[in-house]
């Protein structure tokens, strides 16, 4: 791999990161739940707290999943 190609893939994981960010500053913005959806874990206790989103990221994984299945059947074409 040269400096060309390692320049190229952290330049498209900055974006990816810009657009994940964005998305989420949107949800927030707008009001969506995530985080809040029933099945999340969440565990309060007098020396501490334990939060898990499991349901939040079961969402994401299966939007995620679905969009980039239909963008890589895009650029197939």
């Amino acid at each position: 791999m040269n400096m060309e190609n390692l320049g190229r893939y952290i330049m498209l994981a900055g974006m990816a990161l810009l657009f994940v960010g964005g998305a989420i500053f949107l949800a927030g913005k707008f009001g969506l739940p995530l985080g809040r959806l029933p099945g999340d874990i969440r565990i309060e206790g007098q020396h501490g707290s334990f939060y898990f989103p499991l349901t939040s990221s079961i969402l994401v994984s299966v939007l995620l999943t679905i969009l980039l299945n239909l963008l890589g059947r895009f650029l197939k074409k």
